[in-house]
């Protein structure tokens, strides 16, 4: 319990340096008119590589233009789709021009030979992916879950040959974004893979985790699933929930924030050890307990711990690798 207290209280600052049903007072998807999902559309596109499109598209749920990268083969053979969930900066490292994942690792150069949409949504600073109760006034307006399991999958499978078959992953705050779209949406995808995250709301460090995320980038998560007791804070936890994840593939990965080979000669490994040695210990406490959680449901999953590693980027570039072949027999390629 101490060393967890204590990387909560790292957690505030580290998360803003580092790139998861609806809430009470939302209108759930089931309700709304056939017409609000389909309404999304494509304001623009721009084709950067033959490999890379930028697609702009216009969300009815959150009123904007919402850019999403997709990195796709050539070729008319129909494919899978993997959606890909950002940290908590989710692509202002770039100022909003592209993922963190193409701007830090090298996802572009890793899937170039995969037969597979990679769609990288760029936008939703400390969002979780998710319908938020409210607007709010720094964070704005947040339905990232209508967004992605709802308006974009059919334009995305329109425009890119898509065959309908999906998974997610993502790290720190989209690994608990990805598990939570998986436990509320088991109908949409087949596989996940969570990275670094902590996929649970219902623990008091952990919903402290959750508020100093949103707070570390001025928002307020009482916008997002309502104060202490609000049952959407536990209808957002992927532990709760865990029963829906059975029949999925699953990868879940964690360092334990002590120094690894990218901290060594690093000219920011002070940094990674002082501010990402603590929340990737956090991850490590958080993932266990995940574990603990399958293993009592009896829900098969593969569970990565390294032996060392903060929370930072050149880990999640391995993890990716890692998660592949999970990633990729749930997409069946």
């Amino acid at each position: 319990m101490g060393r967890l207290a204590m990387t909560t209280v790292g957690l505030t600052v580290a998360l803003s340096m580092f790139s998861p049903a609806f809430a009470a007072n939302a209108v759930p998807i089931e309700q709304m008119p056939p017409a609000v999902a389909a309404a999304a559309h494509v304001d623009h596109v721009v084709e950067l590589t033959d490999r890379r499109t930028a697609l702009f598209v216009f969300s009815p749920a959150m009123n904007k233009v919402v850019q999403v990268q997709i990195l796709h083969p050539k070729g008319a053979a129909a494919r899978p789709s993997l959606y890909l969930l950002d940290g908590v900066s989710a692509g202002s490292e770039s100022d909003y021009q592209e993922s963190t994942w193409t701007q830090k690792t090298d996802a572009v150069e890793f899937f170039a030979d995969k037969n597979v949409n990679v769609v990288l949504p760029v936008g939703g600073t400390a969002g979780y992916y998710t319908d938020w109760e409210r607007i709010d006034p720094v964070l704005g307006e947040n339905r990232w879950e209508t967004f992605l399991t709802r308006e974009l999958p059919p334009i995305v499978d329109g425009r890119f040959r898509g065959n309908g078959v999906n998974a997610i992953a993502g790290l720190s705050m989209g690994a608990q974004g990805a598990m939570t779209l998986v436990a509320r949406n088991p109908d949409l995808y087949r596989g996940v893979a969570a990275l670094s995250g902590c996929m649970d709301t219902g623990r008091v460090e952990s919903q402290a985790a959750v508020r100093g995320t949103v707070a570390s980038k001025g928002g307020d998560a009482d916008n997002m699933w309502g104060t202490p007791g609000d049952p959407a804070w536990p209808a957002h936890d992927p532990s709760v929930n865990a029963e829906q994840l059975r029949g999925k593939d699953i990868f879940v990965s964690t360092g334990n924030g002590l120094a690894g080979p990218y901290e060594l000669g690093a000219p920011d490994a002070l940094e990674k050890v002082v501010v990402g040695g603590p929340l990737e210990a956090a991850s490590h406490s958080c993932t266990q307990l995940f574990d603990g959680r399958l293993a009592q449901l009896g829900i098969p999953a593969t569970f990565l711990y390294r032996p060392y590693g903060t929370h930072s980027w050149p880990y999640w570039q391995d993890d990716l690798r890692a998660a592949w072949p999970t990633l990729a027999r749930s997409l069946e390629i």
